[in-house]
């Protein structure tokens, strides 16, 4: 039995609300990739194709804004940070993974 779309969407959500926290800052697409590709030492990689409709999608929901400016490259990027309504909903990702973790630990003792 594999995941659903939306358990892998959340995941998405989840670490990339859980980036954009823990930043307290704005951040571009680029670097969210890299934040999640190097935190997970190189296991996770996050793809434009997925990241982008997910931001958009999150946006919105209203649970990350954006803003227009210049990136470190001297290019025009797109910033994103982290909304009180998406604190909320990364509070709610966060203990659905924690239930997620726990069942697969029960299941991978027991078996």
């Amino acid at each position: 039995m594999g995941r659903q779309p939306d358990q892998l969407q959340g995941t998405l959500d989840l670490l990339v609300l859980r980036i954009l926290r823990s930043a307290g800052e704005r951040l571009h697409g680029y670097t969210i990739t890299e934040r999640i590709q190097q935190l997970s030492e190189d296991v996770l990689r996050v793809e434009e194709g997925s990241l982008y409709p997910a931001l958009h999608r999150m946006e919105d929901a209203g649970w990350i804004r954006s803003q227009w400016g210049v990136s470190e490259n001297n290019r025009r990027a797109r910033y994103y940070a982290i909304t009180s309504v998406g604190q909320r909903q990364l509070r709610l990702l966060e203990r659905k993974w924690a239930r997620h973790v726990k069942a697969e630990a029960r299941v991978m003792k027991h078996a």
